[in-house]
This record gives C-alpha cells, structure tokens and sequence, in this order.
C-alpha cells in the first residue's frame, strides 16, 4: 500500500515540516514548545492540551483529544473564565490511517516516515489554515495494527475500520458529548459551568474536573467546521445518514445549526464500497441542511484502477449533490502528477 518516496517529494515534506517546526518551537520528539516571549515559559504550553479519555455520548464511548487553541486567546496554567467570542469558532479534524501523535508513530519503522503528519503537526497547519479557531483533532477509538484507523464510536467498523453505516449510531450525539466534555476539561466552559475543581491535565497545567456522563451547554454561538481526512471522511459519511434523524431530534436542533461547513479531504477505506455517501435520500438531507460542502480528493483515491468504485462512488456524490443544489465545492489536486501517498497526505496542506 505504501509506496517509496521519490527523493524530491522527500525533500518536499521534510522543508514543510522544517518550516512548520521553526514556525511553531516544535521539537521533533519532546513536543511544543513554549513560544519565545514568555520568560519563565509557564503559560506558553496552555496553548496545547492532549486530553487522554473524553466521553462522548456515553460512558464508555470515549476519545483521546487533542487542542490547539488559537494564538489570540491568552492562556494561563490556571484555571481561567472565556468570552462566548473566545470559545465560538472551532474546527474539528478527523485523521486517516497511519496518523497518531508524534512521539507514538516515531515508535514504529513504517508509520515514522509519515510522521510528518501527525496529529500535532496536523493541527499547526489546520491552525494556519483556519485563524482565529480552536482546532480539535480526534484520536480514533481504536488503532489496529497500529496503522488502521477505527473510528468504532461514530460508526459501527470491522477488524481494520470498514464501516457498516446505519441511520443510528449516534455520530452526532457523541461529538456533541465528546466537544462539551473535552471544552470542560480544557477550561472553554468554565464561563457556563463555573462550579468545577481543578485538577492535572497531560500537559502539567490544570483546568476543571469532575467530568461524567453528564455534559455542559455548549456556547450558544458555537461554529463548528468538520475536516475527515481518508479513513476520518467514514466519520462525516456516518453523520450524513444520521442528518435526516437528527434534525427531527429537538435536542440535537441546535448542534445540527452550529455546523458550518464539511470537508471531505480524498476519503478511502478498505472496505469495498461507501467510500462517498451515493443514497440519495441521505443527500437530498445533506443538500437541504444549509452546510457549506467541500470535497477535495487526489488522484491516489480517485483514479486507482485497482478501486475505481472510489472515483465512482465520488462522481456521483458531486454530481447529486449538484442537482440537489447543495453548496458544494470541489476539487482536484495534483491532477498532472503521478498517483502517490505523499499528495494524498499534501491535500491536508492545500485544501
């Protein structure tokens, strides 16, 4: 599955990562680090939280989170009340296979080579990408193999994380819980739930605790945009076949309108169909929703003579949509150059 890099792509990746390092004091194994300016170095590190076990729609449904608040909030090792401005704009990044946090994927010959992409590296150009936000990357529930991404508590999975997609999982409901517990925990809320006790995230710094099953209100001008990336696009594809459900349902009402946009970013999976969402009654509930709909995809998924149910599936997905409507943007990158696995993690950078 995974090709060897040509030396000039290499090159490519390492120069980005270089520059996405000295951009952001990240160091190769130890993390970020505190910026330049902060004379005892305390408080820089607030601007990255990891956060080891969010529940989400139930108990035992829980995701590991990691944060990258924006550069504009000042952030304390205290606990430290937000504005509804500080807490609105939030982006919310799911990873494909291989993907994981830096110091796990440099553990493991095959997926290190890749680590350019992890999932801290990730968020520094999703921040880049996206000023002003709070940039969450989903951890998946499960890594088999340490490679295969399975997102098993958004929607039901095999053995290498193929979804089986249904009507009612409950993708929705658990990135509701995961987002109002994981906004607790690093402090977000504390303007809406001001009676919590402090206690020591992963990081060293301290926010509120005292998390269970029972959730906070989320901001009330709460704007949300989803990113899936290759195996994380099964996450958005769930949430389509949920969408009509969900929008009868009054208690996910006002979460359903705080999504602004959706980005597919050249979804694949092992399985061998539903790598694009083709129902057209599941669309037509897309299409009428009022998100903004991005897909971008790359030859390596697109035009793969060995899947090319892949492409299929993706010409009719735009093309439904498009008769159905919808505000869709979609496009093609590297169209002019060779298939390979380094542009397909690169329309992460170019989207």
């Amino acid at each position: 599955m995974f090709s060897i890099r040509t030396a000039a792509t290499a090159l490519s990746l390492i120069t980005v990562a270089r520059n996405m390092s000295s951009a952001a004091g990240f160091s190769e194994t130890a993390g970020p680090s505190p910026r330049q300016g902060d004379p005892d170095g305390q408080c820089s590190q607030q601007r990255w939280f990891r956060l080891p076990a969010v529940p989400g729609f139930e108990p035992h449904r829980v995701n590991e989170m990691l944060l990258l608040r924006p550069t504009a909030v000042l952030s304390r090792c205290s606990s430290e009340t937000h504005t509804a401005e500080d807490a609105s704009q939030h982006v919310v990044f799911f990873p494909g296979d291989i993907q994981n946090f830096q110091q796990e994927m440099s553990k493991h010959q095959e997926n290190g080579q890749w680590q350019h992409w992890s999932l801290e590296r990730v968020a520094l150009l999703l921040g880049h990408r996206f000023p002003g936000h709070h940039v969450w990357v989903v951890r998946a529930a499960r890594m088999y193999l340490h490679k295969f991404s399975c997102y098993d508590n958004f929607v039901e999975s095999n053995l290498f994380g193929a979804p089986e997609h249904s009507p009612n999982h409950g993708a929705f409901q658990h990135l509701k819980g995961l987002l109002s517990h994981a906004m607790e925990q690093a402090g977000i809320l504390l303007h809406h739930c001001p009676s919590q006790n402090s206690r020591p995230f992963a990081n060293g710094c301290s926010g509120p605790s005292n998390v269970t099953s029972v959730s906070c209100p989320l901001p009330p001008n709460l704007s949300l945009s989803l990113v899936g990336f290759s195996k994380g696009c099964v996450v958005l594809n769930q949430m389509v076949y949920e969408l009509a459900g969900a929008k009868a349902d009054p208690e996910l009402a006002a979460f359903l309108a705080s999504i602004r946009d959706m980005y597919w970013l050249d979804g694949g999976h092992p399985g061998g169909s539903e790598t694009w969402v083709t129902d057209r009654k599941a669309l037509q509930a897309l299409a009428s929703s009022g998100i903004g709909l991005h897909a971008h995809v790359t030859p390596y998924e697109v035009h793969d003579p060995m899947r090319a149910w892949v492409g299929r599936e993706h010409r009719r997905f735009v093309r439904t949509l498009q008769e159905l409507g919808a505000p869709l943007i979609c496009k093609l990158h590297f169209e002019d150059e060779p298939p390979s696995l380094d542009n397909h993690f690169r329309v992460i950078q170019d989207f």
